[in-house]
């Protein structure tokens, strides 16, 4: 287990709560009832559209222990976001869970955002049966999409005729697709979060031929975009006035030395990467990689198959190793955000997850690991020109909204990877601080004044928060938020 893998497994020790419901004697809730200028946003109960006891659970004991009216208010309303309005479970003709969830304000499903949005409700899966068919809903949604496109980032709940919103966009678009911006972390979060959901319930039921094909898929996909002896088989343009939403050299983006790394066409935050080998994607393929084989090894005994992912996880890890490093004359040897095996390095962080910030949370280093910490005080500097700092916050942006615009998810992951308490103290009281009084995240906010934020709905960031508020309770912090005034 990873140092910073983020656990639901509340309060473990006889003294504290617990997360089984019919164990749990729980204290009238006084933090946000008596609160009364903290009114609850979450839709009325009725119109949400998915519930889950053991969320319900864990939002009581949650608000029996944060003593800070406005910070219990906000996990109320932030950790359930993602199941009060973007989950839509259903069950196949022949019973198979299926669950399409939106990204929040934009009704289609990213394979990055629904992953995360779910991941920290897998901890509870075997507590509540209606969760755990959920998200063996998402996992098999995500394979089912995975074979349509190996592509595509984001995809309609249902196939629209003639297209949808970026039908004109110059790829070779479907009729099922929202975008088809390729990424290489859109195939890397339905592997995490099937691994994680495998390890947590011992359900191996969502390892089926559809998961097989998908990671044959996937294969099939990062070794055609090592572009190893041609440019591969993708290509992008948009009709766009945005340079980030748009691909180079006829669709081809920037060219490439092949030398074993996989080149990711768009960033996390959908803009078309500078030097297409993303480091940060890259080091997610090869965790990821080295899961799937412990499935097909453990599940699908398809040793041929587990070992073709474990050499292809060897060959980018020591590509990361000769070519992702760079040797900064102020910070060390940190890495680098883009490369493109010539010896050119794009110095940066942006906000989206992958990051290099977000690299120890998601388990792709260890958090000690001195080019990690280098690399870590360096994103985290006004030496990243993404990095923002002003009278209302600070933290990194990135090219998608533009300057002055710090993302409170690069806040969050500065908290998920501190060892310093005061550090994560600060990124708490600054995520309270820039929420604009609503009580939820947003994806970015002015540096000089959070009320100019864009998207009030965007259901990663809200679950991230609640997701990064249990794991302070877990890791034994609950006095420090007690504290936070």
């Amino acid at each position: 287990m990873k140092i910073f893998k983020t656990t639901l497994t509340l309060f473990l020790a006889a003294s504290t709560l617990t997360l089984n419901a019919k164990s749990l004697s729980i204290e009238p809730t006084v933090c946000v009832s008596d609160a009364t200028s903290y009114t609850d946003q979450r839709p009325a109960a009725e119109k949400r559209l998915f519930r889950s006891e053991a969320v319900e659970q864990v939002i009581k004991q949650m608000q029996q222990r944060l003593k800070n009216p406005k910070l219990a208010w906000m996990f109320s309303n932030c950790f359930p976001n993602t199941l009060d309005t973007t989950v839509h479970f259903s069950k196949d003709s022949g019973g198979r869970p299926d669950t399409f969830v939106y990204t929040g304000d934009i009704h289609a499903m990213w394979l990055r955002d629904s992953g995360a949005q779910v991941w920290p409700y897998v901890q509870l899966a075997n507590q509540d049966e209606h969760l755990k068919e959920m998200v063996a809903g998402v996992i098999n949604r995500q394979f089912a999409c995975i074979n349509i496109d190996p592509f595509a980032n984001a995809f309609n709940m249902e196939a629209i005729p003639g297209g949808g919103e970026w039908k004109s966009d110059m790829t070779d678009m479907k009729d099922e697709l929202h975008e088809r911006k390729w990424e290489i972390d859109s195939l890397c979060y339905p592997i995490r979060l099937a691994y994680e959901y495998w390890k947590v319930t011992g359900d191996a039921s969502v390892f089926d031929e559809a998961w097989l094909q998908a990671v044959q898929n996937i294969l099939k996909t990062f070794r055609d975009q090592q572009r190893k002896g041609d440019k591969g088989s993708y290509r992008f343009m948009r009709r766009t006035e945005r340079q980030f939403d748009t691909m180079s050299n006829d669709g081809w983006g920037a060219p490439v030395k092949p030398v074993g790394l996989i080149a990711s066409a768009f960033r996390p935050s959908d803009d078309a990467t500078v030097f297409l080998f993303l480091v940060p994607s890259n080091f997610f393929a090869v965790n990821v990689l080295r899961k799937a084989a412990e499935i097909l090894t453990s599940v699908n005994k398809r040793a041929n198959l587990a070992l073709q992912c474990t050499s292809l996880a060897d060959e980018v890890e020591q590509a990361l190793k000769e070519y992702a490093v760079y040797d900064h004359p102020k910070y060390g040897k940190m890495y680098a955000y883009e490369v493109d095996g010539f010896g050119n390095h794009l110095l940066m962080d942006d906000a989206n997850v992958p990051s290099l910030l977000s690299m120890a949370y998601l388990g792709l280093t260890d958090v000690n690991d001195p080019i990690y910490q280098n690399t870590r005080r360096f994103v985290w500097s006004e030496d990243n020109p993404y990095f923002f700092r002003g009278k209302a916050g600070e933290g990194i942006g990135g090219p998608h909204i533009g300057h002055d615009m710090p993302w409170p998810m690069s806040i969050m992951m500065r908290a998920f990877t501190s060892q310093d308490d005061a550090e994560i103290k600060q990124c708490v009281k600054m995520l309270m601080d820039t929420d604009a009084g609503t009580g939820f995240m947003h994806e970015s906010f002015h540096k000089d004044n959070a009320d100019n934020f864009t998207r009030a709905w965007f259901a990663w960031q809200n679950t991230l928060f609640g997701e990064l508020i249990i794991k302070l309770v877990n890791d034994g912090k609950t006095d420090l938020l007690n504290s936070i005034e």
